[in-house]
């Protein structure tokens, strides 16, 4: 299966987050390790310079865009099936976008997730048009980003005529907002190209019930998302691989499979809003990763490029809370069986 065929079947897709040294510069160690830690657990791609990889390295921290996006390639290309999909995040606007697509297709990525960052107040017209000159290097996978991190909200409209771009192969829904969702649903139904185009939850705190959705239009046709591409699946994947495919049995009619979701569905909401830190406007989202990753020794500290981002009050105390809460959502024995050889 090629890396394209990949994403098209659907998969699990962990944002990467950013490995630093207490002195923030890059640990290429501990990054390599991630890479490790995410093929070992079953991840059939890797997303890289995302939102969870943190937009300053496409900003104020330019200098790291490179290294980052490489160190992954690299280290997946050598270690990883070939039929693993590699995704490079692009922001900015659209000489920028375009010029870190060629980035990403010289160092060997299959597509490019556009975010909706660093572009104002752009017309829908001028991000389609952004659109189909970075789908001019790499195909793209459109993206919803909530606001509360820097996204947009988009007409049904933008998304219909974004999936009618050629070179648009899928969409990552993340708004975090169940009306915005069905906007982006609705609208890529109604593209022609809608059976060419995968939709991907990217909303972590409705994974399951994305996953095993199934969202009838009038015309007699569904659609369902295929996989996620989530930062919340950039922790505990070992877990994230088994729910996607307890999602699978269940939409085929697995009754078991359906209850066993059931025990993962509101936990896994419960854990990623302390992770992502909702009660704090999702301030706390990089580092609450960061402090997942550090508890299993991934991780050496929770820094972040920005000195100022950091864990919200009562982020961590919450953290303990669903740690002790949750321990089925887990895969700390899977870890620590592996951690001394990714970090070798």
């Amino acid at each position: 299966m090629a890396p394209l065929e990949t994403f098209a079947a659907g998969t699990v897709i962990p944002a990467m987050p950013l490995a630093l040294t207490e002195e923030l510069s890059f640990d290429e160690r501990r990054q390599r390790a991630l890479v490790r830690y995410y093929l070992a657990a079953g991840a059939g791609g890797l997303a890289a310079a995302v939102h969870s990889t943190q937009f300053a390295i496409h900003t104020t921290h330019a200098a790291l865009l490179r290294p980052v996006l490489e160190l992954v390639a690299d280290t997946a290309r050598k270690e990883g099936s070939p039929d693993l999909v590699l995704v490079a995040g692009v922001v900015g606007e659209t000489d920028q976008a375009v010029a870190e697509a060629e980035l990403a297709a010289s160092l060997g990525y299959d597509a490019v997730l556009l975010a909706p960052y660093g572009v104002g107040d752009r017309s829908e017209d001028a991000l389609l048009d952004r659109a189909r000159k970075v789908g001019d290097v790499l195909p793209v996978i459109g993206f919803a980003l909530q606001p509360a991190v820097g996204g947009r909200r988009h007409s049904r409209g933008y998304w219909t005529r974004l999936a009618d771009i050629p070179s648009v192969l899928g969409v990552k829904a993340a708004p975090f907002d169940r009306y915005a969702t069905l906007d982006i649903v609705s609208g890529l139904a109604a593209s022609s190209r809608r059976d060419a185009v995968t939709l991907y939850t990217g909303n972590d705190d409705h994974i399951v019930g994305d996953l095993v959705a199934s969202f009838a239009h009038a015309d007699g046709s569904r659609t369902r998302f295929a996989g996620g591409l989530l930062g919340q699946w950039s922790v505990w994947t070992r877990g994230a691989v088994e729910t996607l495919e307890l999602a699978r049995l269940a939409r085929d009619g697995d009754q078991a499979a359906r209850l066993a979701l059931d025990g993962i569905d509101g936990p896994l909401t419960d854990a990623n809003g302390a992770i992502f830190d909702a009660a704090g406007g999702f301030a706390g989202c990089v580092p609450g990763i960061h402090e997942v990753l550090r508890r299993q020794g991934l991780l050496a500290g929770t820094w972040c490029l920005d000195p100022h981002e950091r864990l919200s009050p009562g982020q961590l105390d919450e953290i303990d809370r669903i740690w002790a809460a949750h321990p089925q959502l887990r895969d700390d024995d899977f870890v620590a069986a592996h951690l001394d050889e990714w970090l070798a």
